[in-house]
């Protein structure tokens, strides 16, 4: 009776451990360096979209996923992850990525997340109607190093409202809505789902799109360690065609980004797909995945208003802190060959 009841839970442990552990995550730093899989890291927001969408595609192709992705919930965590190397990718927002450089982490930018996708938002029955009620007012934004301060910055300008007329705030992307239906703030500036998920929930409403202010807006981008890409430039690159593969893919229409919706909700970032499917169908254009390629234009604005606002000490140049190798092999890419509820993809 003893050894039948041991013999039951050596079974059922092993059952336990062969349903619910994921084994490439458990053996992978046992594998000998050029054979270990990136971690690349992310957070629940659409500019990061891509990452899961690659992942969940992947596992479908021929070749199997292509890397390990792992969930943070703000860029505090990702910045500290990629400077201990616990992951060796990350989609962190692209003022961050220019700091880190500056400060002599060795990461490169080498794609986008996606375009537009940001918006500042507040109490859809509260006393701010328009951009200038915000003066002396709370507004959260994901990082002192976020495009979406930027964003506020340039609004600010534009209205004639000078810096500190606008209490800004740090908040992980996920607590805005939360903090904003119970008053603890007065509005937000966050990527998508988060403006959305104000709206669904019926107390909030966006006072501008990001696109509003800054034409061809990016949000989050990739950045690789310099380490990976100087030992295996080959394995940065099938990741950065399978991102740019996952945003051809999400851009053919709407019946891809609902799936998207339902499989990145359920099994990734722990969203209702409703949500999800707000953000990315209503309208289409809300956010974008196409055309992602760094351009030196973009990231010079960036760097200008990050010195302008105090959050960057020296001029750096696009070359230091980007390698667009990879994303100029990756512009003839096409689009996963993956359709909703098959089981296969090329």
């Amino acid at each position: 009776m003893v050894l039948f009841c041991l013999a039951w839970l050596v079974l059922i442990t092993g059952l336990h451990a062969w349903l619910n552990v994921n084994w490439d995550v458990a053996l992978n730093d046992f594998r000998p360096p050029t054979q270990r899989k990136i971690v690349v890291a992310y957070i629940p927001v659409t500019c990061q979209l891509t990452c899961p969408v690659t992942d969940y595609i992947s596992k479908f192709s021929e070749n199997g996923e292509l890397f390990l992705p792992r969930m943070f919930q703000g860029f505090p965590e990702i910045k500290e992850a990629l400077i201990s190397n616990k992951v060796q990718a990350a989609f962190i927002v692209a003022p961050l990525a220019i700091a880190l450089a500056s400060q002599g982490v060795p990461i490169k930018v080498v794609y986008l997340g996606h375009r537009y996708g940001s918006a500042l938002v507040v109490k859809k029955s509260g006393p701010v109607k328009n951009f200038t009620d915000l003066k002396g007012r709370t507004v959260a934004i994901p990082s002192r190093f976020s495009d979406e301060r930027l964003i506020l910055f340039r609004a600010m300008k534009v209205w004639g409202m000078k810096p500190g007329e606008i209490r800004m705030v740090e908040m992980a992307p996920p607590d805005v809505s939360g903090a904003l239906a119970a008053g603890a703030i007065d509005g937000f500036v966050m990527g998508e789902p988060f403006p959305s998920q104000a709206e669904m929930g019926g107390f909030g409403r966006i006072l501008f799109q990001a696109r509003d202010y800054w034409p061809d807006y990016m949000s989050c981008i990739l950045v690789v360690r310099q380490d990976l890409i100087d030992k295996r430039p080959e394995t940065v690159q099938v990741l950065v065609d399978g991102i740019a593969r996952s945003g051809l893919w999400l851009d053919k229409g709407k019946p891809y980004r609902e799936d998207a919706a339902d499989f990145v909700g359920r099994y990734y970032y722990n969203q209702k797909p409703a949500l999800l499917r707000w953000a990315l169908t209503k309208p289409m254009d809300r956010v974008v995945y196409t055309q992602l390629a760094p351009r030196k234009p973009d990231f010079d604005m960036v760097r200008d208003l990050m010195i302008e606002t105090g959050v960057l000490n020296k001029k750096m140049e696009f070359s230091q802190y980007t390698d667009t190798r990879f994303s100029d092999k990756a512009s003839i890419q096409t689009a996963w060959k993956y359709e909703p509820g098959l089981a296969a993809a090329k």
